[in-house]
């Protein structure tokens, strides 16, 4: 089949959702499709912007390119998802949660503009006339599952899939440092585990990777204690190669976003044989793990986290042996990009 997957680019940003989307194109064309990827900018500010970029993706014909025909349509992210396309299935990363989950919360992107009620109206208003016409709607995790429920009424199957570096990640050594890896900015929380520095008893360290805009910001908070600046290191950026290191040979990993979507950092710490310490309100970074078993589940506080680490610094064994159950949970899932890609393209294959 020829395949267009739709999704949304902010410019200048790229993280899980891009590879998500690419490692999606790839498996189609392993899996014999002709695939290909339709991306517009999204701009989020002000709100008429939002209602623009709906309007733009309502009025794109899909339906062929080139004088081929496009066979079905995946569509992604807000507002990609709501191209019209008489074979359309979705599978959605995530809604633009302003109009959702994050209204009222320190995230909330339309709360400071005049017309933010309007526009979370028209958000809303649109996902529930257009998210139903799709063949088949599938959903990013049982977190994103349950939004669309509870704030749509629109009822879709959870679909997971591998993370990228899922066939890499091999367990290394127990070093003596937490691993914190994901792009820096406030709804990751990576002050929450810097603070933690302060309360620590063991000689526990802390090691972040990845950039964003607030790495000035984090830079800033290492430098404010002495328990901090001797614990904690900003590796910033780091090769793919140093990635896989630092999960491999990490005391544990520390995940601690705020109602994640999915959480690629949680299922790669599993595939690594590590145990997570993830924050209680992680949402979808939470799915996989049960408390003690796995990992530690901690309320998000840097008392709480600074209690789990030393909890697990102090206890080696237990936590090899919370590692080694998260490895084999996750092998035995079986998580698949040839199961993703039967499972999209099965409702449009039966029309044929």
């Amino acid at each position: 089949m020829n395949i267009l997957i739709c999704t949304s680019q902010v410019p200048f940003v790229s993280g899980g959702a891009e590879l998500h989307v690419e490692n999606l194109r790839r498996a189609l064309i392993e899996a014999g499709h002709d695939a290909d990827v339709v991306s517009l900018p999204f701009k989020w500010y002000p709100p008429r912007e939002i209602i623009r970029s709906t309007l733009a993706w309502r009025m794109l014909d899909v339906t062929e390119a080139n004088g081929k025909q496009v066979d079905m349509v995946i569509g992604m992210k807000f507002p990609a998802y709501l191209v019209e396309h008489p074979r359309k299935v979705l599978w959605i990363i995530h809604q633009y949660r302003s109009a959702y989950d994050l209204t009222g919360t320190p995230y909330d992107d339309l709360c400071y503009y005049g017309d933010g009620v309007q526009t979370r109206m028209f958000v809303k208003n649109a996902d529930e006339k257009f998210i139903p016409r799709a063949l088949k709607v599938y959903a990013n995790s049982q977190n994103v599952a349950a939004r669309l429920l509870r704030f749509n009424n629109i009822p879709s199957e959870p679909l997971y899939h591998p993370p990228p570096r899922a066939e890499l990640l091999l367990t290394g050594a127990q070093g003596d440092y937490i691993f914190y890896p994901s792009r820096l900015e406030p709804q990751k929380r990576q002050d929450i585990l810097i603070e933690a520095a302060r309360y620590l008893k063991s000689d526990a360290k802390i090691v972040l990777a990845g950039g964003g805009r607030n790495l000035d910001h984090y830079k800033s908070l290492t430098k404010q204690h002495r328990d901090i600046r001797r614990r904690v290191e900003l590796r910033g950026f780091v090769s793919e190669d140093e990635m896989l290191k630092l999960y491999g040979n990490a005391l544990a990993v520390c995940y601690l976003p705020w109602d994640e979507d999915y959480g690629y950092v949680s299922l790669e710490a599993m595939y690594a044989g590590k145990p997570l310490i993830v924050a209680r309100d992680g949402g979808g970074a939470t799915e996989f793990i049960e408390d003690g078993r796995e990992g530690l589940l901690v309320d998000p506080t840097p008392q709480d986290v600074a209690r789990a680490i030393d909890e697990l610094y102090f206890d080696r064994k237990r936590a090899g042996e919370m590692g080694e159950s998260a490895r084999e949970k996750v092998l035995a899932m079986k998580l698949s990009w040839q199961h993703v890609v039967e499972k999209l393209t099965q409702p449009v294959s039966d029309l044929y």
